[in-house]
């Protein structure tokens, strides 16, 4: 048996580093159920390489005895574990640069214009991983506002990995990370470390301090969110769900958006088919309609 290979009964398998087909199909549920991402067998081999780091840490002997773990003890804190491990977490600043672009000659000055009168503007980076996002939700908002009096904002950041989460709040990448900051920004937002040699950068404090990250599941009934966001950057997300999944997930999501709100979703997403309150306005950019009785 390969670990790609079709999920036929057997035994367990002699390769420390490899699942049974058994095994993969119960973690494949757990994880579908759970966090309500897709698992083929086609990810079997994915699955497997993202655990090993566990089991050793463990000082387990193999996947198997991973297995026979994870499923007999009902741990909370290796739940935990679990999800850091297997959520793919794949993010850069300024990624898809159309969306700020966008969010800058668009959003805002449409949003200034519908709400005069010095009303914060609240954005959410939802699946914000190591936090490039919310850092170039922020920079942006924060240059706006350089050159509008009055102006404030707050960014909420979520996701379901603690590991990552942890990574965003510190706000610390190496250089190569910030290379897609524009050079004015990187002067303004990004505070080089005196040790030359260690190569890395942290995101001002000023900006840190507008972004509140937090753990959410997207499969959780209640998100607990008391916002309305004039913005929702969900991108690159909703791919690793199945259609029903993208539907309540969407459908949660845009209750929190105001009326008039953007959302932006991932330029290989698509929101048509779904039953949902917003309307297309640009490839990957949809708005919520100001009247209540079409954004309903």
């Amino acid at each position: 048996m390969t670990a790609s290979g079709p999920l036929t009964p057997c035994a367990h398998p002699t390769d420390p580093v490899e699942l049974s087909p058994a095994s993969f199909c119960r973690f494949a549920r757990f994880i579908g159920s759970e966090l309500g991402i897709k698992m083929p067998a086609s990810k079997a081999a994915m699955v497997q390489s993202r655990l090993l780091r566990r089991v050793r840490e463990l000082g387990l002997e193999s996947l198997e005895r991973y297995a026979e773990y994870f499923f007999a003890s009902a741990n909370g804190e290796e739940r935990e574990h679990f999800i850091n491990a297997i959520t793919t977490n794949k993010t850069d600043f300024f990624r898809e640069p159309e969306h700020f672009a966008y969010l800058r000659e668009v959003v805002l000055p449409a949003r200034s214009r519908e709400r005069a009168g010095g009303v914060r503007f609240k954005a959410w980076s939802a699946g914000c991983s190591s936090g490039e996002e919310p850092y170039s939700l922020a920079m942006v908002l924060a240059e706006y506002g350089g050159s509008q009096p009055g102006f404030d904002f707050a960014i909420l950041a979520t996701d379901v990995s603690t590991k990552v989460l942890n990574r965003a709040r510190a706000g610390i990448y190496q250089e190569s990370q910030i290379s897609p900051v524009p050079p004015d920004m990187r002067k303004k937002f990004l505070l080089r470390s005196r040790d030359n040699a260690a190569r890395l950068a942290r995101v001002v404090p000023e900006l840190r301090q507008r972004v509140g990250f937090h753990q959410l599941n997207f499969m959780n009934g209640d998100y607990g969110i008391k916002d309305q966001f004039d913005a929702v950057f969900f991108r690159n997300v909703m791919i690793y769900f199945d259609r029903d999944t993208q539907q309540t997930v969407i459908g949660k999501i845009c209750r929190h958006l105001v009326p008039g709100g953007y959302l932006f979703a991932g330029h290989s997403e698509s929101l048509a088919g779904l039953d949902i309150p917003v309307t297309v306005v640009k490839a990957s950019i949809y708005r919520k309609p100001i009247s209540p009785e079409r954004g309903r």
